[in-house]
């Protein structure tokens, strides 16, 4: 998928970012032996984090592919849209 709005693409790199520097935190409290509660803690933090940014892309992946099914959509079209919803809401289901 080619995200053509960079707005999106910006705001979804700079919270992948922002994981990304949670999960060395993260690594840096277990090579630090930290209470375990602040672990769970982040971890808590990290899997919201990372739901949170896959939904907002799957939604803008949503827009973006059911878009191109256009106004009027023939039954093939209507057919694939099923298919590619389809996708998503499985692709959903398997994220944390």
């Amino acid at each position: 998928m080619n995200i053509q709005n960079q707005e999106i693409k910006t705001r979804l790199i700079k919270r992948l970012k922002r994981v990304e520097g949670q999960i060395r935190g993260l690594q840096a409290m277990l090579e630090e032996e930290r209470d375990c509660r602040e672990i769970l803690q982040q971890f808590s933090a990290i899997s919201g984090a990372v739901k949170s940014s896959s939904r907002s892309f799957y939604q803008d992946y949503a827009t973006l592919c059911l878009a191109d099914l256009g106004a009027d959509p023939s039954p093939q079209q209507q057919e694939r849209g099923r298919e590619l919803l389809g996708e998503m809401l499985s692709l959903l289901d398997k994220t944390p």
